[in-house]
């Protein structure tokens, strides 16, 4: 067996495997050519329960976030999209007491009810949010409480069905997305799977988000196998500013 120098390495020959398992099968691989006007970045979940260590799935998705560095390659995306000038769109995720009256709900609902994930006192004050678990990562903050990125009203269960994201991105005339943020087989893959039913293109970075590790479930490489099937492109960060700075 090889054993990799580090966890980095690791990450990087996966997802080189992934695509390169995909092409084997004769997938193609469209990409997306971005268009100043028509580009936009979506952030998914920029909160703390997922990305702070003190978050209540640090333990679930910690491991993940930091194999990724998916906090620093967020970042590097709000710093990219603010000096290129590209509009940011983060969609949030909250609870509002009303939301855990709930009859049913599937597995992971359950779970996120059971710890207080992403619970506020209510969708009309902000008492107790501030360092929150539902608020932003606090480096974040300046780039989402700026008075130019778009934050949709809170999906409800992983896609943005749920909210308006849709709509703001349609009235923005917004047509191409780059997509991150967490986690990458729930909230992200359900967003991204909505975007293109909608007519979107979507180019996922894959290492700007990340995902649970539970015995016998791998959460990020089954997102990452549904990516490179539906998403137009899936690139890395460095791929991602690269390609921004060439075409935006």
């Amino acid at each position: 067996m090889f054993k990799f120098s580090n966890k980095l390495t690791a990450i990087a020959l996966g997802l080189a495997a992934t695509l390169s398992v995909a092409q084997a099968a004769g997938l193609p691989d469209p990409g997306v050519s971005f268009v100043k006007g028509q580009t936009a970045i979506v952030i998914t979940d920029p909160q703390n329960d997922f990305l702070s260590p003190d978050g209540v799935t640090w333990k679930l998705v910690g491991k993940s976030v930091t194999e990724n560095n998916t906090v620093d390659n967020i970042e590097s995306l709000f710093k990219i999209a603010q000096s290129k000038d590209i509009p940011v769109f983060v969609s949030p995720h909250y609870y509002f007491p009303h939301d855990h009256q709930w009859k049913h709900g599937g597995a992971l609902e359950k779970a996120m009810h059971s710890m207080g994930m992403f619970d506020r006192k209510g969708a009309l004050t902000t008492e107790g949010f501030n360092n929150s678990g539902a608020d932003w990562l606090e480096r974040y903050k300046p780039y989402i409480n700026n008075g130019k990125t778009v934050v949709s009203s809170p999906h409800k269960v992983y896609g943005p069905e749920s909210n308006d994201m849709v709509l703001q991105l349609r009235k923005r005339g917004i047509s191409k997305i780059i997509l991150a943020g967490m986690s990458a087989n729930l909230c992200t893959e359900s967003h991204m799977r909505e975007f293109m039913e909608q007519g979107f293109e979507v180019q996922i970075v894959s290492d700007a988000t990340a995902a649970a590790v539970l015995p016998g479930l791998d959460g990020y490489g089954a997102a990452m196998v549904n990516f490179r099937m539906i998403a137009n492109a899936v690139r890395t960060t460095e791929e991602t500013i690269k390609q921004i700075n060439l075409e935006l």
